[in-house]
C-alpha cells in the first residue's frame, strides 16, 4: 500500500477508556476528501479454558452529519437510565457465580464498589502444605 493509503488510515486524535474487560477506543480519522469522522471501537477480552485470551471488537463509524442527532439521543438515553435506575452499578449481578436470594452472603464496600462476599466456608478445601 502506498504512503498516501497508509495516511488515510491513521488516527488524527484518539482517546481510550478502559472499563474492566472492555476497552473503548475513540478515534478521529480522515476521509479521502480530508473531512473528519469518528470511530468508536469496543474491544472485549475473553479468556479461553487453557488460559490464552482473545479480543472481540465492535466498531461504529459516526459522520459529522449525524453528530447532533446522535449526541441528542445518547444524552437522552443515558439520562433516562440514570433517572430510572440511578448511577450505582450493581456489579455482582454480572458475575458468573451470582446467586439470587443466598442468605449466607454479605455485601461489603471496597474502593467505592459493593462486593458480594459469601459467609460460608463450605466451598473451601482444607490444604495441608506438608502434603504438597
Amino acid at each position: 500500500m502506498s504512503d498516501h493509503g497508509m495516511m488515510e488510515k491513521e488516527e488524527i486524535f484518539s482517546k481510550v477508556l478502559r472499563a474492566g474487560r472492555r476497552t473503548y477506543f475513540f478515534d478521529v480519522r480522515a476521509t479521502k476528501a480530508g473531512d473528519y469522522y469518528l470511530t468508536i471501537t469496543e474491544s472485549k477480552k475473553f479468556t479461553n479454558d487453557d488460559g490464552s485470551f482473545h479480543y472481540k471488537k465492535h466498531k461504529i463509524y459516526l459522520y459529522k452529519e449525524d453528530f447532533t442527532e446522535f449526541n441528542e439521543i445518547l444524552n437522552e438515553m443515558t439520562s433516562y437510565i440514570i433517572d430510572e435506575k440511578g448511577d450505582e452499578v450493581i456489579s455482582e449481578r454480572h458475575q458468573k457465580d451470582f446467586k439470587k436470594d443466598d442468605h449466607s452472603n454479605a455485601d461489603i464496600e471496597e474502593g467505592g464498589e459493593t462486593i458480594n462476599v459469601s459467609k460460608s466456608t463450605e466451598s473451601f478445601t482444607d490444604v495441608n502444605f506438608e502434603d504438597i
